[in-house]
C-alpha cells in the first residue's frame, strides 16, 4: 500500500506543490501587529518586495450580500481604494470588514494569503511586482511568507497586474 503524502501547512503551500509551481518558503516571528514590517525585517529584503494581501469589498458595504476582492501591494505602500475599485470594473471599493476576509478566505488577518483562500477571490497584483524576479507573499498564516515569481502568482490566482498605489 503506498503511502499518503502528507498535507502542506497550509491551503496555499498545497495548491503550489500539486501545481509543480517553483517557490520558496520562509518562517519568521511574525510579531503582534505590522507584520508587514516585521517581514521586511525578519526576510532581510527590499520592502518593495514583500507584498500584503488586502481584502477589499466591491459592493461598497451596500446591499446585505458583500462582494470580496484581493489586492496584494508592496507593504510599504497604502491602498489607492479608488485605484482598486477600477481594476476590478467598479466605481467604489472599501476596505472588507475583517471577520468577511476571514470567513471568505479561510485564512485570519495578518496572515490572509491570495493563493488558496476557501472562496477564490478576484484578484489584482499591483504592477510594481513585475519589476522583481520574485516576490513575498502570505504563506497562509502569520510569520509564514511565499517566495514567488509574480507570473506565477498570477497565474495561480488568475490575478490581472494594474496599479493599486496611493
Amino acid at each position: 500500500m503506498s503511502k499518503k503524502k502528507p498535507h502542506s501547512a497550509t491551503p496555499a503551500l498545497k495548491i503550489l506543490e500539486d501545481a509543480g509551481i517553483s517557490h520558496e518558503v520562509h518562517t519568521f516571528s511574525a510579531g503582534n501587529d505590522h507584520f508587514g514590517e516585521h517581514a521586511v525585517a525578519e526576510l532581510g529584503t527590499d520592502p518593495e518586495r514583500v507584498f500584503k494581501t488586502l481584502v477589499i469589498d466591491l459592493s461598497a458595504g451596500k446591499g446585505p450580500k458583500r462582494r470580496l476582492a484581493v489586492c496584494c501591494l508592496p507593504v510599504t505602500y497604502q491602498l489607492s481604494l479608488k485605484k482598486a475599485a477600477a481594476a476590478h470594473g467598479v466605481a467604489k471599493a472599501i476596505m472588507a470588514d475583517p471577520h468577511d476576509a476571514e470567513k471568505s478566505s479561510g485564512y485570519i488577518p495578518g496572515g490572509i494569503s491570495p493563493i488558496g483562500q476557501k472562496h477564490q477571490l478576484p484578484t489584482v497584483v499591483d504592477e510594481s511586482a513585475q519589476l522583481w524576479d520574485s516576490i513575498f507573499v502570505s504563506g497562509g498564516r502569520r510569520g509564514l511568507d511565499i517566495e514567488i515569481a509574480p507570473q506565477d502568482l498570477a497565474n495561480v490566482t488568475g490575478a490581472n497586474f494594474a496599479d493599486l498605489l496611493a
